[in-house]
């Protein structure tokens, strides 16, 4: 009967592995689903094989590995055709000025990259390509420098080494957002046996623009310093520093970049200043993780220096950290937005605007950049996660007439719409070390403007943390059993009271005249956002792109101490209330908070 019930899995699963190896010629990843079929580990072939790796707002994120579920040179083909085909029919109109290709320095970026540009050449689209590893903001500013109709970006930014992932922005250089991503979605689905050629290498012809980084590159970076200096009035050289950037591409781009404009008082980590796809000195390649600047503080300290500089290796995200009093400080990424944005608002402050003047935050992110905003009459609009909202309401709000010069997300993310509509690491950097230096002539250091910045508007103290989710099923069993309880109802968790409560999945906010979120609600994805009394909120809320569901909570007071009080009471009464209860299968690791969050395990 075993054997009965196997030869029926793989025949099930046969004309899955047949499709496969008539379409794949990349001899590695065929080889791999032939081993899984002669194994007969049907198992794994239906893992593989038998979902489509999903294209949504990101594009496509994930590991590498054979299969139509995961990221390999088929499902880049799979995914550039449709994207090509979709300019073509839908955008004809601006098909014409091509898109943009750039790649991080990981394993089979560059390869991705050139079969990626082979599918717009067949469409007669020109592209611009980066031949070279480049910073993934590079390609967001090439979109709009170059008047092109769309953008990609293959990277898996801070991922560990085993992924990949292809990042679309279209021609107002912001992520693509939805519709647009169920469009291109089912135009990949209609054009996914390769084309003739699909699988060629990259040759030369007269719409492949291969020398586009060489124009790109100086200029970017010219505006990335027209920028940064224009935050103060007379530059002057920020102090020493050293920087880190994590093996990723920013060590091919910023530190040449300050030498030219004669910053020249740093130390890059040696270990880590040349691109290596293997991270081999960090467990995790992104700055927000325990120990991912290790070498960065140990460079510092031999160096005397008391300021690191650091970027994810796509280097769209910045990080930095001060030495205070004989320790290292790692700033989060909610208090780098907060000293950004002050730095922001002094700057215009200084030189006046002509025009209404709007900054952004995501809904996970600190309130800190609203209530400066508030005092200073500057408008201020909260969005969903992520760039790809952040990028495309910072456009609409500078149609309809707003200079909109920052926004920012808790993860390190930083925007400058006058250099470009995504987060920007690169940018992110220049702007802040203008910033120390404003700081400095003010006697102040960027952790004492910090403290300065929380005895005006209150001590703002956050706690990211999550627990892993084996499946999207446990992940709604999670959320539907939160929305089954009585706490919208009663309007208590735990001894908190509930002063507000937002279901982005469901269209609900109790905080509204109609009960309607004023953001746009998105029922494929699972979001919940409560303010409690103490000056305490909280979301909840699913990953896109990871196996996690997180948790953000923030809390002001009028000192740390009562903050960091009612943020541990917050996270201790979530996890008892909510997640113990609705998610049994999951464990609380009894590991004390880090700044990478909690981490809850299938038990």
């Amino acid at each position: 009967m075993a054997r009965v019930a196997m030869a029926s899995s793989e025949d099930a699963i046969s004309p899955l592995v047949q499709q496969w190896l008539e379409w794949d010629q990349e001899p590695e990843t065929r080889s791999e689903i032939e081993k899984l079929r002669d194994s007969h580990d049907v198992e794994e072939l239906e893992q593989r094989l038998r979902n489509r790796i999903q294209f949504g707002t990101a594009g496509l994120r994930g590991r590498m590995a054979a299969g139509f579920a995961c990221m390999n040179s088929l499902t880049v083909i799979q995914a550039s055709q449709g994207l090509a085909k979709y300019l073509r029919n839908k955008h004809p109109e601006i098909a014409s000025r091509g898109v943009v290709i750039g790649h991080d320095a990981r394993h089979r970026s560059d390869r991705f990259a050139g079969l990626a540009a082979n599918a717009f050449i067949a469409e007669k689209i020109p592209v611009w390509y980066y031949k070279s590893a480049s910073p993934t903001p590079l390609v967001a500013f090439g979109v709009t420098h170059l008047r092109a109709a769309a953008g990609i970006m293959v990277t898996a930014s801070h991922n560990p080494a085993q992924d990949n992932g292809y990042k679309v922005y279209f021609e107002n250089g912001a992520q693509i957002n939805t519709p647009m991503d169920v469009e291109i979605a089912q135009s990949i689905e209609e054009n996914l046996a390769p084309w003739p050629h699909a699988w060629d290498d990259l040759q030369s012809n007269e719409i492949l623009h291969d020398d586009a980084l060489e124009q790109t590159l100086p200029q970017y970076t010219e505006a990335v310093w027209k920028y940064a200096s224009s935050t103060v009035t007379d530059w002057k050289q920020p102090k020493p520093f050293a920087y880190t950037p994590l093996h990723g591409v920013g060590g091919l781009v910023f530190p040449s970049f300050c030498r030219s404009k004669g910053i020249c008082a740093f130390t890059t980590v040696p270990a880590q200043e040349k691109p290596d796809p293997d991270f081999p000195t960090v467990a995790f390649p992104n700055p927000e993780e325990n120990g991912a600047l290790d070498l960065a503080i140990q460079t510092a300290d031999q160096e005397g220096k008391t300021l690191i500089i650091a970027h994810d290796p796509d280097a769209d995200r910045f990080a930095a950290a001060e030495k205070v009093d004989g320790s290292w400080f790692l700033f989060t990424g909610n208090q780098v937005g907060a000293l950004l944005g002050s730095h922001i608002f002094e700057t215009i402050d200084s030189q006046g605007s002509k025009s209404p003047i709007a900054v952004l935050n995501s809904a996970v992110s600190s309130g800190m950049l609203e209530r400066m905003a508030v005092s200073k009459g500057i408008e201020f609009r909260e969005t969903l996660t992520g760039f790809k909202w952040m990028g495309n309401i910072a456009r609409t709000l500078e149609e309809s007439g707003y200079l909109v010069p920052f926004a920012f997300e808790e993860a390190l993310g930083y925007m400058f719409p006058s250099i470009c509509h995504d987060k920007d690491g690169i940018s992110a950097a220049m702007v802040f070390l203008a910033a120390e230096t404003r700081w400095r002539e003010q006697g102040l250091t960027p952790y004492t403007k910090l403290q300065q910045l929380f005895k005006e508007f209150g001590h703002h103290e956050t706690l990211n943390s999550y627990f892993r989710s084996p499946s999207p099923e446990l992940t709604n069993v999670l959320f539907q059993g939160i929305r089954n309880g009585s706490y919208r109802t009663e309007m208590t968790l735990g001894s908190f009271k509930i002063m507000r409560w937002r279901d982005m999945t469901e269209g609900y906010d109790s905080g509204t005249a109609d009960k309607k979120p004023a953001l746009p609600v998105d029922k494929g994805s699972q979001m919940l956002t409560l303010w409690l009394d103490g000056d305490v909120r909280f979301t909840l809320r699913g990953s896109g792109t990871e196996p996690k569901v997180k948790l953000y909570i923030e809390s002001c007071g009028a000192s740390r101490d009562l903050a960091v009080a009612a943020v541990c009471k917050a996270f201790s009464t979530v996890l008892n209330e909510w997640v113990l209860p609705f998610a049994p299968l999951m464990t609380y690791s009894k590991q004390l908070p880090t700044s990478s969050g909690h981490v809850f395990t299938a038990a």
